[in-house]
């Protein structure tokens, strides 16, 4: 264990025969240091160029790309990087934030040497998160010495927290069972989020409406997370095996022995061997269905492998295929000439995924904005990209507006209190504690600010652990603030709020096409929806920002313009039944190619679902 408190480390600077050299010391040896010298929380908090990073992470991955892409792959020839790419592309963001660090502070800078490590700290550890079951991997400052050469004969790579969860899995030989009773289905749908199952089931219902049956196989290993059973007879649901993202054990193949393969990152010099070896302790430990060991996304292509012969689709329909499970299971899919359709979930942004990649064969998007995105990041040489719009939000125009804003008054005014005459719903995202506080703090004063009586209800995102907002409910009582129940979340809220604040929620999009005023909040520069630029949203970067955009409000606002909400979703209450429609269409396709029979459909399926068929090459 280490026997420094995470944080409390400091860089201090010692010259021998000329030769600069930097020191990982504890706050006692830091505190008494009379040379150059910097905490490492100070280290983290340098302004760096966000463009100069994502530069030096595609060069990186370029590097990793042709020097270990080969070291490991799946049964089915996936290849470790392909499939892991997205924990391992944000481990190496990581450890670049931190090497650019090191090149930002101005005495390393002009001095640059080695630095000897904190001994038995741990390589690689966990950043905080407030996230309930995604694991924020970072390389330790320990671990960046290793990575520019530190001899490390007594840390152990992994941080006291990570070797914690490690014991707590194990792999296991047993071959994983299939579900019983599984048959043929036109459709395998695959989702491990309560967004991915609110987007696929909609379109599974339209498409067991014109008699085509699917199965959804929930990968979910938060509870909260998993699919609820469908009520429609031709849609089956079954789950993964027990234990099946539980699995960890060490990836030998990414063990390498030093061998002189070094990248050059501005001043400093990266072993690439040492890189993979802290990359292997990311894909050692179990991350549950968000970030699988390598060792359970091994043994999930078997069992995937196996549902598919067994249901012989002609798609497989899912809503993320870019992370570990979704590259795994489009890789899966087209090796059995299976049909692959995304149906975007989420908003993008250029800067709001981990990889800017799409290997499906058909990508719906949700507005026209997302189409240049798309069509940037497809993979797949035949990828089409269709603007459908969002089947989720179907069924917002259906929101019970006195409903729902019945249930943030009495959320509101428990015990003796008075429900507040205004009330705003914060979307929230499972950002960082330290993010969330510093977006707390803006919209509560601006809050405070307002010439009117507000209160607060705080919207839990799905994925988010609610022991976070603890602090926020024990404020001064002005304004009330109160927290939502997590099943009910920001949608079954937002259409009874006087205002929805959000960061980078997609309920601010589903909260602009219902005409509830948007709020988008953070520091100048920090990313949001950027609904503000549609005229969707107000930027609120400060709380004076957010105490005007409140008192905006009782003004009459003029009506938003179709093209504008057309730019950030299509929203006609049909995207469900356009997707469907899509998929029945390729398949339709796909089996007249099959039997060399040339012609088209009959009557109005023959045409096209608007917005779709935007090639992508």
């Amino acid at each position: 264990m280490s026997t420094h408190p995470v944080g409390g480390l400091g860089l201090v600077r010692s010259d021998f025969g000329g030769q600069s050299r930097w020191a990982l010391v504890g706050s006692g040896a830091f505190d008494r240091a009379q040379t150059d010298c910097i905490k490492t929380a100070e280290l983290e908090a340098i302004p760096l160029d966000r463009q100069e990073l994502g530069d030096l992470v595609e060069i990186v991955m370029a590097a990793l790309e042709s020097y270990s892409a080969s070291l490991a792959s799946t049964p089915g020839s996936a290849s470790w990087l392909h499939v892991q790419h997205v924990p391992v592309r944000r481990f190496v963001a990581e450890v670049l934030r931190k090497l650019l660090a090191l090149s930002t502070w101005e005495p390393f800078a002009a001095a640059p040497g080695p630095v000897a490590l904190a001994p038995y700290e741990g390589l690689v550890g966990l950043r905080s998160s407030s996230s309930r079951e995604y694991l924020a991997y970072t390389v330790t400052w320990s671990g960046i010495a290793y990575l520019l050469g530190a001899a490390a004969p007594h840390n152990p790579s992994r941080s006291a927290q990570l070797r914690k969860r490690s014991r707590a899995n194990v792999a296991t030989t047993e071959p994983s069972p299939l579900p019983l009773g599984l048959q043929q289905r036109d459709v395998v749908a695959l989702s491990w989020s309560s967004r991915h199952a609110a987007t696929l089931l909609p379109v599974l219902v339209e498409l067991e409406h014109d008699g085509r049956t699917s199965l959804v196989v929930d990968l979910a290993t938060d509870p909260a997370e998993r699919c609820p059973a469908p009520a429609a007879a031709g849609i089956g649901l079954c789950s993964s095996p027990s234990g099946l993202f539980a699995l960890s054990g060490t990836a030998e193949d990414l063990h390498l022995p030093e061998d002189g393969h070094a990248l050059r990152i501005k001043e400093h010099t990266v072993q690439l061997a040492r890189l993979v070896r802290l990359l292997s302790v990311v894909l050692e430990t179990s991350g549950g269905c968000t970030q699988p060991s390598w060792r359970s996304l091994v043994r999930a292509e078997t069992w995937l492998d196996r549902v598919l012969a067994a249901t012989r689709p002609h798609t497989v329909l899912l809503s993320n295929d870019t992370s570990p499970l979704g590259a795994l299971a489009v890789h899966t899919a087209e090796r059995q000439g299976v049909n692959t359709v995304h149906v975007q979930h989420g908003a993008w942004t250029e800067e709001s995924v981990a990889w800017p990649a799409l290997h499906s064969r058909d990508i719906v998007v949700m507005g026209e904005r997302d189409l240049p995105l798309a069509t940037a990041w497809v993979r797949n040489p035949d990828a089409e990209v269709h603007v459908l719009g969002q089947p989720r939000f179907d069924a917002l125009a259906g929101l019970g507006r006195e409903a729902q804003r019945r249930y943030l008054e009495k959320l509101l005014a428990s015990g003796n209190r008075r429900a507040p005459a205004r009330i705003a719903v914060w979307a929230c995202q499972p950002f960082r504690p330290d993010r969330l506080k510093a977006q707390a703090v803006l919209l509560l004063d601006g809050l405070r600010a307002a010439d009117s009586d507000w209160g607060l209800v705080i919207a839990p995102h799905p994925a988010q652990s609610t022991d976070v907002f603890s602090p926020l409910l024990r404020c001064d009582g002005r304004p009330l603030v109160a927290v939502a129940d997590p099943r009910v979340g920001a949608r079954g809220c937002l259409a009874g709020a006087d205002a929805l604040v959000s960061a980078y929620s997609t309920c601010g999009i589903e909260a602009a096409l219902l005409g509830v005023p948007v709020l988008e909040i953070g520091s100048p520069g920090e990313r949001t929806l950027d609904l503000a630029s549609h005229g969707l949203a107000r930027r609120c970067s400060n709380a004076h920002d957010v105490a005007e955009g409140l008192a905006a409000l009782r003004d009459p606002r003029p009506p938003v313009p179709q093209t504008a909400t057309d730019a950030v979703c299509r929203w006609r209450g049909d995207s469900a039944a356009q997707v469907a429609r899509l998929i029945t269409r390729r398949a339709e396709a796909r089996a007249t190619s099959s039997n060399h029979v040339h012609h088209d459909a009959h009557g109005a399926a023959s045409a096209p679902p608007q917005g779709e068929g935007v090639s992508a090459r």
